[in-house]
């Protein structure tokens, strides 16, 4: 398909078969007098053609000729060229479940990215998207200056009551199945391990964390809980870093869960690398549900939600949305599950 701009109304009206007059009514809005059928076919062969002048007016466009697409922007300071498994395969749901309704995903960006000016630019009067995923957490300034464009919102992984739609996995029910597994290997003194410093995702999980301890009838040491400023394999290994200071107490923990898994799978690495076994000197595990794919030895043990189904569920409540000042915003809690890996075994 040549690049916008680069198909000329003359082109159009030749290979169409019909008068360059005709053909340039049309693509400024001129119905009266004009065919339906041949008012249709001109703005279909037009957009397959994708020609998209200044002069084009989208709002004058028959729905059915449009292609229909969603927008997905990513939270900052993430990028698609390096977003992660987890949240590569929240896309892979959106897409597919999308695709299935004939509809395609855009990627808009990161919200560190787009400024008003962009936004602008994105939504103008007249725009096809069908609607927006945010893909994990936004600053709420940008959320508020993004409803002034577009109010069919959907949020993954983060809830804004009252201004979006959301879809999250159920992280108590997830650390509940964590702890009552370590639990049930003997595990009675459990740490945290926590990334993504000052989201309200980390502070949720680690919330939930708390309550299942307790609920299990054990004690959490607060010196053996951190938090990073990332959620990735680098930062959990620097995480037991910091952590082995205390390595030689003997309250020290036989167990750590992290925010995600792949904190976890850095974690497990940097027990390793100090001379530690993984599960036999300690278990790790992963506060989301590890890649089917992972091949990192050991594999984690984690418990959340399908990502692929948050990205479907969101995929629904997208085209479901309406936009309109009093339409009712929901939010789904998807279920999660526990995948016992083998970074965690009996305790020692």
């Amino acid at each position: 398909m040549p690049p916008s701009g680069r198909i000329s109304q003359t082109q159009l009206a030749k290979e169409l078969g019909i008068s360059q007059s005709l053909v340039s009514l049309v693509l400024n809005g001129r119905k009266q007098n004009i065919n339906p059928e041949t008012y249709d076919r001109i703005w279909q062969h037009a957009v397959k053609r994708g020609y998209h002048p200044k002069g084009m007016r989208l709002s004058s466009t028959p729905d059915h000729a449009r292609q229909r697409t969603v927008g997905f922007i990513l939270r900052a300071p993430m990028r698609l060229s390096t977003i992660g498994s987890y949240f590569g395969r929240v896309q892979h749901g959106l897409h597919t479940a999308l695709q299935s309704e004939d509809i395609s995903t855009v990627f808009l960006g990161s919200e560190d990215q787009l400024d008003p000016t962009q936004l602008v630019r994105f939504f103008p009067a007249g725009h096809t998207l069908q609607g927006v995923v945010l893909v994990a957490e936004v600053a709420r300034p940008f959320l508020l200056e993004l409803r002034k464009y577009e109010r069919r919102l959907v949020a993954i992984s983060a809830r804004y009551p009252g201004l979006t739609h959301s879809v999250i996995g159920n992280e108590p029910q997830a650390l509940t199945q964590l702890v009552a597994h370590l639990h049930g290997l003997g595990h009675r003194r459990i740490g945290w391990l926590g990334g993504n410093q000052g989201l309200a995702r980390n502070d949720e999980r680690f919330a939930a964390f708390n309550h299942a301890i307790k609920e299990a009838g054990m004690t959490h040491n607060p010196r053996y809980q951190i938090a990073l400023p990332q959620a990735d394999r680098e930062e959990g290994a620097e995480a037991v870093y910091q952590m082995m200071v205390h390595g030689k107490r003997r309250d020290f923990p036989t167990a750590f869960i992290c925010y995600n898994s792949l904190m976890a799978q850095g974690a497990a690495r940097g027990f390793l690398r100090a001379g530690w076994s993984v599960p036999g000197d300690v278990s790790i595990a992963g506060a989301d549900i590890p890649r089917a794919e992972n091949t990192d030895a050991p594999t984690v043990t984690g418990a959340g939600s399908d990502p692929t189904n948050l990205g479907a569920a969101a995929a629904r409540l997208v085209l479901a949305s309406t936009g309109e000042v009093d339409e009712a915003f929901n939010d789904q809690l998807l279920p999660s599950q526990l995948v016992i890996g083998e970074s965690t075994g009996p305790a020692s």
